[in-house]
């Protein structure tokens, strides 16, 4: 399993804008965080000033969104599906999209419930849980709020 440090899931974000805004050639990996960036144009400016936001802390009990959190979570929803794992991930997220009526905001939905298991995970000092996942899932499906 791949864990960067902090540092190199930023360069990531960094490196596949500026390649991007150079016309370089894009790894894999790049290609799918730039098109994550692409969803986001709110972020762009700050994928250009690497000084400024490569060692910036975000302060979520400050009402700050950290960008690449938001960002690395899209990644990580991304290659879930590409390999449909949780296996039915994919099939909970179609649905979610045809619910929706667009993928983007279907990735949202989905990432509150991975955030809501990781933290869950995070909480319980536990393995992240599937069916806690799920459960969630299933939850924005039928429109039922957490209980």
């Amino acid at each position: 399993m791949f864990k960067p440090t902090r540092n190199q899931a930023r360069q990531l974000f960094f490196g596949a804008w500026r390649k991007y805004k150079q016309q370089e050639i894009l790894t894999g990996l790049e290609q799918i965080a730039l098109e994550v960036i692409l969803l986001h144009p709110e972020y762009h400016g700050m994928l250009e000033d690497v000084e400024r936001y490569g060692d910036k802390d975000y302060l979520p009990e400050m009402g700050e969104t950290n960008p690449f959190l938001h960002l690395s979570m899209h990644v990580a929803i991304k290659e879930q599906l590409s390999i449909n794992q949780p296996a039915g991930i994919s099939e909970r997220f179609l649905q979610l999209k045809q619910q929706t009526g667009n993928e983007h905001d279907a990735a949202h939905q989905v990432m509150e419930c991975l955030a809501e298991m990781l933290w869950q995970a995070q909480r319980n000092q536990t393995a992240p849980d599937a069916t806690v996942y799920f459960s969630c899932l299933d939850r924005q499906l039928t429109g039922q709020s957490k209980k």
